[in-house]
């Protein structure tokens, strides 16, 4: 029998091989460049980094930079605040999104149908910012951490509710039909049943929830006073716009790198169950 040709069998491994290399050369810039400017900046002193550049220090500059952003640039107190902050989100609107997901995926009512567009709507639409910022006022929660947290709550979940729902319609329903034709109720079915079939999905949705709480800035911004309720980009924001005579970039670049290291290695660590949730929630989904 004849080999099929590459018009079947698709392309050759040589051409796949050049491909890829090619895409990753032409990606390489993008990516690696901007990150050694970043990395290179943040090891020289003040006069080197002023106008900064891709060349190495002549002077390096790495643990007096990093003592001078930890002290003055209130990184601990930011790092703290990010946790604070973070952790409730996180949690909330995995727990909130995936019940409504659920009521979502199983109800064939209208008005449940239209509530989940409008829902997930919002994953396409900018945050309110304003309107959220008045709302938290007439409840008394402006400037409070509570009030933050409560903004952040109600703009993600709608991710997860789009992300879950569709995943939970490619569940059968058997496992939740023999839970309760043995006695156990909606909560139960719930916590013991779909929450363990939904941890792939859920896994990957707290990742990307977590990177954008962890980034958010505008909401704190406007909702949260003071330094001692400043979250990390806040921090970040406050200590460059704190220099006298022009932006310090190398203690800036320095305090980029310091904010944006947990979530780098919550990446390396846990990188192979974020692309396994990835694939499982596109398969089942």
């Amino acid at each position: 029998m004849k080999p099929q040709s590459t018009w079947v069998t698709g392309a050759s491994p040589l051409w796949e091989t050049a491909k890829y290399a090619a895409l990753t050369l032409f990606a390489l810039p993008w990516v690696a460049l901007p990150l050694w400017v970043l990395l290179v900046n943040s090891w020289k002193p003040d006069a080197e980094a002023a106008t900064p550049s891709i060349h190495l220090p002549d002077t390096w500059a790495v643990w007096d930079n990093l003592a001078i952003v930890i002290e003055q640039g209130q990184y601990l107190t930011g790092l703290k605040n990010s946790l604070i902050v973070v952790v409730p989100v996180v949690l909330a609107v995995l727990l909130i999104g995936s019940m409504a997901a659920w009521s979502y995926a199983r109800s064939k009512s209208m008005s449940l149908t239209v509530t989940y567009f409008i829902t997930a709507l919002s994953i396409i639409l900018p945050p309110a910012v304003i309107p959220t910022v008045v709302l938290v006022t007439k409840l008394g929660l402006t400037g409070s951490v509570a009030g933050y947290i409560f903004a952040l709550i109600g703009t993600r979940v709608g991710v997860i509710v789009f992300l879950t729902t569709g995943y939970i319609k490619g569940l059968p329903r058997d496992y939740e039909d023999a839970a309760l034709i043995d006695g156990a109720t909606r909560w139960q079915t719930y916590w013991m049943v779909i929450l363990p079939l939904l941890r792939p999905v859920l896994f990957t949705a707290a990742v990307m929830t977590v990177i954008n709480v962890w980034n958010e800035f505008f909401f704190a911004l406007y909702m949260t006073k003071g330094a001692a309720n400043a979250t990390l980009p806040l921090t970040l924001f406050n200590f460059a716009n704190a220099g006298m005579y022009g932006i310090r970039w190398n203690l800036v670049f320095t305090h980029v790198i310091l904010t944006s290291l947990p979530l780098v290695f919550a990446y390396v660590v846990l990188q192979r169950r974020i692309m396994s949730g990835l694939t499982e929630g596109g398969v089942t989904g």
